[in-house]
């Protein structure tokens, strides 16, 4: 199979017409990978990877490789879209908040990943989760902003959170050393984080960019559950909190 027509599909074993024509079971359905009809099932496949822009039958007889590209060039010239119209350079205030935001994502990851209890583990994930949501409005322009508008109610969840979990933790009168454990460790590392998002985000609230003060809420509030997470996963390992003071 050359290389400039026939690309293979390595997601869904579905091979371009320039492949052998093999037959491929698709949820039971068998077909052969040189026909123009695809089953309903792959084209909505290939419409949710490819943005509905390509019809199944275009995607077999042109040899498209249905593989998601992860890049586009568009922000080749230092600008990066929005949630709306209109493109703004990648220094824009905005995007360090959501950059900030991604980080904090990705440091809750890390601390999932390495928790031990399981609480720990199914708050970071709805965290997580949240955090998409929070995001979502971040990065929405202010003609589109209604609808990607945060639920304030999450707010109050974290904070019946760390409620309960402070009934179950010795908590310290003094600051704290991080690296008590490794969950614990990342876990203080994603509260620094989260912090910093918090900061970014009230810079876009003073300047106008941003009208909901509950995502300031809910990070203040996330930062504060990372803490006590960090106890929790520290008692989890059964190791001590360090104290700053000796």
């Amino acid at each position: 199979m050359n290389g400039s027509r026939a690309h293979s599909t390595a997601q869904i074993g579905v091979r371009t017409r320039a492949a052998a024509a093999m037959p491929i079971t698709v949820n039971g359905a068998r077909w052969r990978s040189h026909e123009k009809r695809v089953p309903g099932n792959m084209r909505r496949l290939y419409a949710r990877v490819n943005g509905n822009r390509f019809t199944s039958r275009k995607l077999v007889s042109r040899g498209y490789n249905s593989r998601m590209n992860f890049y586009t060039r568009k922000g080749d010239d230092g600008t990066t879209g929005l949630l709306g119209e209109g493109r703004v350079l990648k220094t824009h205030p905005r995007i360090e908040a959501l950059g900030a935001l991604d980080e904090s994502t990705a440091t809750l990851g890390l601390a999932r990943a390495q928790a031990r209890d399981p609480r720990s583990q199914r708050l970071l994930l709805e965290a997580q989760r949240d955090l998409y949501r929070l995001m979502a409005e971040a990065a929405a322009t202010p003609e589109t902003a209604d609808r990607f508008r945060f639920d304030a109610a999450r707010v109050d969840w974290v904070e019946a959170q760390i409620d309960a979990l402070t009934a179950t933790v010795t908590m310290p009168h003094e600051f704290i050393i991080p690296g008590d454990s490794p969950a614990s460790a990342s876990l203080s590392m994603a509260r620094a984080v989260v912090r910093r998002a918090e900061r970014r985000v009230v810079e876009l609230l003073e300047a106008g960019e941003l009208s909901n003060p509950e995502l300031v809420r809910y990070l203040n509030r996330l930062s504060s559950l990372c803490f006590v997470l960090e106890l929790v996963e520290n008692a989890a390992a059964g190791k001590g909190t360090t104290l700053a003071k000796a």
